[in-house]
């Protein structure tokens, strides 16, 4: 097949996605949420003027999180003051993720379910919440739109490979890490490229709002493009728009699984990228509890079971799940 007819048979897939998603309204996977997140949407068009994030002071070890207080509550014994009280009244888990994010939170256009390993996530604190992982309203985001979201109170929590850093601690709170990746280059099978320094004047894109995007900032010679979505980027590379694309390894290796002409250099990851469920601040209560759902997955063999399920065809093996830091004070 030609490059030409690969990108066409990639954007129907694509169509194909986008018409699952809205078919799947109620789905047996939670709901899907067209209500738009009520924060500016970045530009889908190449630029390199995304904002970098912006220094901020100390935070001190920004893995450590809020320990849980103990075994979390039944579903039917919520403490009656608690966020996890108000989402269970509710009915739903409000979370924002991406759905096009293939491995980690994507629209399955067969059966229009979002899946993944950070959609486990959510199933699993869905569960503690409603003793049913299925009780999701999902709400899909751009990367950008992430922390505005849960600043805004537009969705209960955040899956969506982020990344925790001091900077976002200043923003939001964060879970324990749930997963440990780690910044790499997509290219095209054959180029000649062995690192980002091999890629002087040349277009290199990744989504704004993004660690990403700040680390391909720092490379000097480098030309930085911006779109909404490590997806955005791969259409912009199968248009011959950009030459490469950098991310997680988790994240590259679903788009390498989209496209038979990219190929992720085989180098070492450049940056440590800890993932964390992003929460909001007014609610450290429920920042402690998702960490006790988080501190049974890894001790029942939940999380190796979905890091199977999902990541293990494209990274290898299950390492051990992130050892969780305590230490942080609500």
């Amino acid at each position: 097949m030609s490059r030409q007819g690969h990108t066409f048979k990639t954007m129907l897939w694509a169509a194909v996605a986008s018409l699952a998603m809205l078919l799947a309204a109620c789905s047996s996977s939670g709901v899907y949420s067209t209500t738009p997140v009520p924060t500016p949407k970045p530009t889908s068009t190449p630029t390199s003027a995304a904002t970098s994030t912006p220094p901020s002071p100390s935070c001190g070890n920004p893995l450590a999180s809020f320990a849980p207080t103990g075994t979390n509550p039944a579903p039917s014994a919520m403490p009656a003051s608690s966020y996890m009280k108000t989402i269970h009244d509710r009915g739903q888990l409000i979370a924002g993720v991406s759905a096009d994010t293939l491995l980690l939170s994507a629209r399955n256009p067969l059966n229009g379910q979002i899946e993944g390993f950070d959609i486990d996530m959510l199933k699993a604190v869905s569960q503690a919440i409603f003793n049913d992982p299925n009780k999701i309203e999902y709400k899909v985001i751009t990367t950008a739109q992430r922390i505005p979201a849960l600043t805004s109170g537009s969705v209960d929590i955040v899956a969506d490979a982020m990344t925790i850093n001091c900077a976002r601690w200043q923003q939001i709170d964060f879970s324990t890490e749930y997963y440990s990746a780690g910044q790499k280059v997509l290219v095209a099978k054959g180029s000649p490229v062995k690192s980002m320094a091999d890629l002087k004047g040349q277009r290199v894109c990744a989504p704004n709002g993004s660690t990403s995007m700040d680390k391909l900032r720092t490379f000097p010679g480098l030309i930085p493009v911006g779109s909404d979505t490590h997806t955005g980027c791969l259409v912009l590379f199968q248009e011959g728009k950009v030459d490469a694309i950098t991310g997680d390894d988790t994240i590259l290796a679903g788009l390498a699984a989209q496209d038979p002409y990219a190929v992720v250099v085989n180098a070492p990851a450049f940056t440590a990228e800890p993932y964390g469920l992003g929460v909001s601040r007014k609610h450290p209560e429920f920042v402690q509890f998702v960490n006790g759902v988080l501190e049974q997955m890894r001790s029942n063999g939940q999380w190796t079971a979905s890091y199977n399920t999902w990541l293990k065809s494209a990274l290898g093996q299950a390492p051990a799940p992130p050892v969780a830091v305590y230490g942080r004070q609500p």
